[in-house]
């Protein structure tokens, strides 16, 4: 056949990714079993996304979540399924969601076994998500019964994490603390490798942030989208780019440069992003492309968590990006 070296036999999925991963680690295979577990839950979701419409899937729930936002009625099918998954993976043990108020621990018969030991063992993992878009996996820390101090863990202490994006195509991206890799859902519902070891520039020409809050934002915040709307040393200005879907938004950051903000405000200080499943995964991820992400005063990956919804205001993207912000707030701090 004339096109016989287009089709590629050798294709990597996601899960050979992640053994082969696992492997060179020295791991137990919980890791894969999980992440298999996950990858279910978005070919599920992502089916329901498709159909979204006729299912009547689309509007408002009729309820408010713990963190005050209005609950779609995709939210909450996309929450089940994932917790559902994951509790019948026998990989977890504490799991926490956005429209959870509490956090969630696995019955004793379905979490991971504690007596099974070897090189490359985490423990059991807990795994922390919001609306089935971010995940982000810590190791649990003591052989005690799970708890919610198990899931209050600075991002530093993070396995892996990552996300789910939804459309026309499916995509995940995933870190295990080895880069970042993106995989694509094909028709043959395998999530394919498409992008291995994504590297983030150093420097972007977009920013992103919600300029309807204008009226309320800090000094610094106003000094620094001025400085990219005006430059004064004559270069051209940065572009402005933003959906309010955090993960759309820093995905686009992640693949052009530039910057994602959600800053705090005169009416909300710390922002609008949860730290344990919103900031830490997209930060952990960020850090592993070669960018930053900060509060403008701490590394995001640095907090260490006091509730399980908490709070954090956000700047990540490229490294030369977020550091001119950082220097636009200690200065403002100073005054």
């Amino acid at each position: 056949m004339s096109d016989r070296g287009t089709f590629d036999t050798n294709v990597v999925t996601m899960t050979r990714f992640v053994m082969e991963e696992g492997r060179k680690a020295k791991g137990t295979g919980e890791m894969t079993t999980l992440l298999n577990s996950l990858c279910t839950a978005v070919k599920a979701i992502s089916s329901a996304v498709r159909k979204a419409g006729i299912a009547h899937l689309y509007g408002i729930a009729g309820n408010i979540n713990v963190t005050g936002d209005q609950v779609k009625k995709l939210d909450i099918l996309s929450n089940d399924l994932v917790i559902n998954m994951l509790k019948s993976s026998f990989t977890s043990c504490v799991l926490v969601s956005e429209e959870n108020e509490k956090v969630i621990i696995v019955d004793s018969e379905q979490r991971v076994r504690q007596d099974q030991t070897g090189p490359g063992r985490n423990q059991s993992n807990q795994y922390l998500q919001g609306n089935a878009k971010d995940l982000v996996l810590f190791p649990q820390t003591t052989d005690d019964e799970p708890c919610e101090k198990d899931a209050l863990q600075p991002g530093r202490d993070l396995v892996a994490a990552g996300y789910a994006l939804y459309g026309s195509a499916t995509m995940i991206v995933l870190s295990t603390g080895q880069g970042v890799n993106c995989f694509m859902l094909d028709p043959v519902s395998e999530f394919i490798l498409v992008e291995r070891d994504v590297k983030m520039k150093k420097r972007g020409k977009i920013y992103s942030l919600n300029e309807g809050y204008a009226k309320y934002f800090e000094p610094a915040v106003t000094e620094y989208l001025q400085r990219k709307k005006f430059p004064e040393d004559g270069s051209e200005p940065y572009g402005s780019r933003y959906i309010g879907s955090m993960v759309a938004d820093v995905h686009r950051t992640l693949m052009y440069g530039g910057i994602f903000l959600y800053p705090g405000n005169v009416k909300s200080p710390k922002g609008k992003l949860r730290l344990l499943y919103e900031c830490n995964p997209m930060a952990f991820i960020i850090e592993q492309a070669g960018g930053m992400a900060s509060t403008g005063f701490e590394n995001i990956l640095d907090i260490q968590p006091e509730s399980i919804h908490q709070r954090a205001p956000v700047a990540m993207g490229s490294p030369d990006d977020v550091l001119e912000y950082i220097a636009i707030c200690k200065k403002h701090a100073k005054k």
